[in-house]
């Protein structure tokens, strides 16, 4: 069984960053309905029992197209929110610390630059999709943006995302209607870096 993330706050706890509504709507709807219908498809492929980057690391496993797809799309949407929510806060550590920011300033030159470059890939996904922060298993940082309810796990690549940044316009459009840019410029302000750091130590680990 696949179990939603429940957040650790109220839905007005991030505003006037994010607005209640958009926070209640995106977890309490769109969240909850990826996880539900992940869990109808896994029932019915018979992989109830894996575990979530276990079943998008091998898709090709479910021999059914349609239970397939429905899995890679609904256990994308599953995963991918799980993640994104977790890293919310209405108290948050505005930049990271330690190894993580030690890691960030090697790649990147600095937590500005990094965060330049990933607003940027949130910025021109065409139509809905991701930004994604994630490590390899050398223990290098990178950058992607993927489509629809992709990430760096059912695409293959053998990275761990450890920070993302949702652009369907489910995240943001209430608020900020056509303003992505608005959008990912405030997302910044409610991100714990303090839990993608223990993300980011328990993908090197």
């Amino acid at each position: 069984m696949f179990t939603q993330y429940q957040l650790p706050f109220s839905y007005d706890a991030l505003e006037p960053h994010f607005d209640a509504l958009t926070m209640e709507t995106h977890h309490s709807k769109h969240h909850a309905t990826y996880t539900k219908t992940l869990n109808e498809l896994a029932e019915k492929a018979g992989v109830l029992d894996k575990d979530i980057t276990s079943l998008l690391s091998n898709l090709d496993s479910i021999s059914d197209p349609a239970l397939r797809t429905g899995i890679k799309n609904n256990g994308g949407g599953f995963y991918n929110h799980n993640l994104f929510f977790s890293v919310l806060s209405p108290n948050p550590t505005l930049e990271p610390s330690g190894k993580l920011a030690e890691k960030i300033n090697e790649t990147f030159t600095s937590f500005e630059s990094f965060k330049e470059k990933i607003s940027q890939l949130a910025l021109t996904q065409f139509g809905s999709g991701w930004a994604w922060l994630s490590v390899t298993k050398g223990g290098d940082l990178v950058l992607s943006q993927s489509a629809n309810q992709d990430n760096p796990i059912s695409s293959g690549t053998g990275n761990t995302p450890i920070f993302c940044i949702d652009v369907w316009e489910h995240a943001y459009y209430l608020k900020f209607k056509n303003l992505r840019a608005a959008y990912i410029k405030e997302l910044f302000s409610v991100v714990d870096w303090n839990i993608v750091a223990k993300l980011y130590e328990k993908g090197v680990a």
